[in-house]
């Protein structure tokens, strides 16, 4: 347990509260560990969801599918990561994506209305925690921005090009690793996989990009 909350100070919604503070808010907030196994889904499509969560291991991915059943990929999740943070607080509640596990994944759920409701306890820092909520909105608001201008570029290679600057300014390096191998990579562009790779090596001829496997160097 104490290696959990080690683990919960990491993260943003967590973040500027003490570990001594953070257990005594699990339980005003009525927050559960979750388990689940490779494949299971933690969110489904079209569900309502009234709870939000944080991964706590394990990886997992935000897909839909097209009207040919191909998949496409919104969002790669893994240790850290918040899943259902903008639909918890939503009025509808009503998921538009499914959430999987690619591997074990243990999440740690929270009801949003507790994170609203300020206990009898009157925890000092349950508004640090709501404002870590508010901030954690805002950052994903941008990060569909940026997802929806990598899906708007109308070539291939624009696609690849905005995908890879933006991997290569959260890592703050120009030679970086992504998380994902080419056929994931393909999904999460909603490209084909042969285009795919095609691309990359006309980019890689063309001195544009170097690249060994998922490690990439933007030149």
């Amino acid at each position: 347990m104490n290696e959990l909350i080690e683990d919960l100070k990491q993260t943003n919604l967590f973040s500027g509260i003490e570990p001594q503070e953070i257990d005594g808010l699990l339980h005003c907030l009525c927050a559960r560990y979750v388990r689940y196994v490779k494949g299971d889904r933690i969110i489904e499509e079209g569900n309502k969801v009234y709870d939000f969560g944080i991964m706590l291991s394990g990886h997992g991915r935000a897909i839909k599918w097209d009207s040919s059943d191909k998949v496409i990929i919104i969002t790669l999740l893994k240790k850290g990561s918040e899943i259902g943070v903008i639909l918890a607080a939503s009025s509808d509640h009503k998921s538009p994506v499914t959430v999987e596990a690619q591997d074990d994944v243990l999440v740690l759920q929270i009801p949003f209305e507790r994170v609203l409701t300020r206990c009898k306890k009157a925890c000092p820092r349950h508004d640090q925690l709501l404002r870590n909520y508010i901030n954690i909105v805002a950052e994903k608001g941008l990060v569909l921005h940026e997802r929806i201008d990598c899906l708007l570029r109308p070539t291939i290679r624009e696609k690849i090009l905005t995908y890879l600057w933006w991997m290569s300014r959260e890592q703050r390096k120009r030679t970086f690793t992504i998380p994902m191998n080419r056929n994931a990579m393909a999904e999460y562009l909603n490209v084909e996989r042969s285009a795919l790779s095609r691309e990359l090596s006309y980019m890689k001829r063309d001195g544009v990009i170097d690249y060994h496997k998922n490690t990439f160097r933007l030149l």
